[in-house]
C-alpha cells in the first residue's frame, strides 16, 4: 500500500501507526503505560488494548531494540562521501588484452550454412 497521506489511514492504521512509532520513541522499558504516555504527548491516543499488545510485543521480542538495525549492520550501500576525496582517488584505466577474431562454428555441425 502506497501511503500518500497520513489523512488517508483509517483510524485503526493511525493507532497502529502510533503505538509503532511510541515503541521506538520508549525504546528499551516498554510499558503499556509509557506507550499512552507517549502517545498523549504527542497528542494522539492510544486505546489501553493497543498499547498492552504492542508492549508485550516488544517486551518478548527483548525490546525495541531488536526491532532496529545497528549502525554498520548491512541493509544498504553507503552514498554521500566527499567529492572532493573522491576526485583525488585516480583509477588506474584497465589495460584490455587483444583478442583476435574467433573461429565461426556451426552448432549443429553442417558445413553448408543453411537453415538451423
Amino acid at each position: 500500500m502506497v501511503l500518500s497521506s497520513l489523512t488517508d489511514l483509517t483510524d485503526s492504521q493511525k493507532e497502529e501507526l502510533v503505538a509503532s512509532l511510541s515503541v521506538l520513541v520508549v525504546g528499551s522499558d516498554v510499558t503499556a503505560e509509557a506507550l499512552s504516555a507517549v502517545a498523549e504527548a504527542s497528542g494522539n491516543s492510544l486505546s489501553g488494548s493497543m498499547a498492552a499488545l504492542f508492549s508485550s510485543v516488544a517486551a518478548a521480542a527483548g525490546g525495541a531494540e531488536k526491532f532496529c538495525a545497528a549502525p554498520g549492520s548491512g541493509g544498504g550501500g553507503g552514498g554521500g562521501g566527499d567529492a572532493a576525496a573522491a576526485a583525488a582517488v585516480e583509477e588506474e584505466p584497465e589495460e584490455e588484452e587483444e583478442v583476435g577474431d574467433a573461429p565461426v562454428v556451426d552448432m549443429f555441425g553442417g558445413d553448408d550454412g543453411g537453415d538451423y
